[in-house]
């Protein structure tokens, strides 16, 4: 199997040679990188400005620099968790809260509110979703980002002109100041909408890499255990580090009855 740029949409394509046996597909750190391009696009950073509280969870001393086992073995699960219940990871959103003017203290309580925002907008058309997410705070393509967080979740294809129409106005609620420039970057998995459907195995090569940007700031012992080839320093953070919506959680996953062909895995498996 050859890994490739797909048709300029950033993503992971997979052309197969003939004849060949069937393998289960690989993405080699370079096959990341094809993936995720169009998520770095070196956003240069601003000053950070504003005000506002981190909360109580998020004190002065609960600070960590890199993603622990436990919690990449947990978010992990929680990706799993989310394509069984039917809400597979569709999106990725980055956003530079440092950019936005929010101090690094209060950058999760920002991400809690960007993905409540979320949560509430597509419930009013119907939808619900899924989610988890990563805090980082350190340098990256020659800017000084600050702290930042990646987003992974699931955005039904119809609605993702909803989403991209109020994302801004969120980040002025938020934030009590005016949208700068490329303060957030939101892209579909693989980079065409709707590719968990059309292409699943596409899709799952491209989720894969999406997922292993987004764990990038593991500590080395994690990142040894569990085989990711991309680690970055992932920089102080103050507060949660890593997060899920409660659908996919420790306690929905022990709750969890899996139904019959309810997942892409099992459509792919079953196909």
């Amino acid at each position: 199997m050859k890994l490739h740029r797909d048709c300029g949409f950033g993503g992971v394509s997979i052309a197969q040679r003939q004849p060949q046996k069937a393998v289960k597909p690989l993405v080699s750190e370079t096959g990341t990188a094809l993936a995720i391009n169009y998520l770095t696009s070196g956003v240069a950073a601003l000053s950070a400005g504003g005000t506002g509280r981190g909360g109580a969870r998020n004190r002065a001393d609960r600070e960590s620099h890199a993603l622990t086992a436990a919690q990449i073995g947990n978010l992990k699960a929680a990706e799993h968790h989310a394509d069984k219940i039917g809400l597979p990871f569709t999106r990725m959103i980055s956003i530079h809260w440092q950019a936005a003017g929010v101090p690094l203290a209060g950058m999760a309580k920002a991400t809690y509110r960007f993905t409540d925002l979320l949560k509430k907008a597509l419930a009013r058309h119907g939808s619900g979703t899924a989610w988890l997410w990563t805090h980082e705070n350190a340098p990256g393509d020659g800017h000084d980002k600050g702290g930042h967080c990646h987003l992974l979740a699931h955005v039904p294809s119809d609605l993702v002109p909803v989403v991209t129409a109020l994302q801004r106005g969120w980040l002025r609620r938020i934030t009590g100041q005016p949208y700068r420039a490329r303060v957030i970057h939101s892209k579909p998995i693989g980079g065409r909408l709707g590719l968990e459907a059309g292409n699943p195995d596409l899709y799952a090569v491209n989720l894969d890499a999406a997922l292993a940007y987004v764990l990038k700031g593991a500590s080395p012992e994690a990142a040894s255990q569990f085989g990711l080839e991309r680690l970055e320093a992932g920089g102080r953070v103050i507060g949660k580090r890593c997060g899920t919506s409660q659908n996919i959680g420790t306690k929905a996953r022990n709750m969890h009855v899996e139904l019959p062909h309810s997942s892409t895995r099992a459509r792919r498996a079953g196909s």
